[in-house]
């Protein structure tokens, strides 16, 4: 698929999301991203958060390591690989958050938009445990 095909069907899927489309209406928009693009690894960090709403949090884990691997210099998808790590009770979650930190000290907007993120993320599941923690460790951190 040519890369204006695919930046528009990205930009697309974020249109759904940000209006509050049903999961279930954008989550086969960044399947398809993936499908297509495989190395896009801003579509694998959207496909890991939108598998972390719709609590399916194995399938979310796989998406963060894969779009953590493409874009290692990505807070929100280190942020996405410690919230599944955190939903699937895995171990090993401070040395990612602590490198989600550094990232976030150094980029402002990359932090901006975590903490949109966040935000976005506790008034779609309100009450979040995981999110939550997340957000005092940040609050801690920065």
């Amino acid at each position: 698929m040519p890369t204006q095909e695919i930046n528009d069907l990205f930009q697309q899927g974020l249109k759904h999301y940000e209006s509050h489309a049903p999961l279930s209406e954008v989550v086969p928009i960044f399947k398809e991203i993936t499908t297509r693009e495989p190395k896009n690894g801003a579509a694998w960090t959207c496909l890991s958060w939108l598998y972390l709403l719709n609590n399916q949090p194995k399938l979310a884990l796989e998406c963060a390591k894969k779009g953590l691997k493409l874009g290692p210099t990505d807070a929100q998808a280190r942020i996405n690989l410690v919230l599944a790590m955190l939903e699937t009770q895995q171990k090993g979650v401070r040395e990612y958050m602590e490198q989600a930190v550094q990232i976030l000290t150094l980029d402002k907007e990359q932090s901006e938009q975590v903490a949109e993120n966040i935000f976005q993320g506790l008034e779609r599941k309100p009450g979040w445990p995981a999110l939550l923690k997340i957000q005092n460790w940040l609050d801690e951190a920065i």
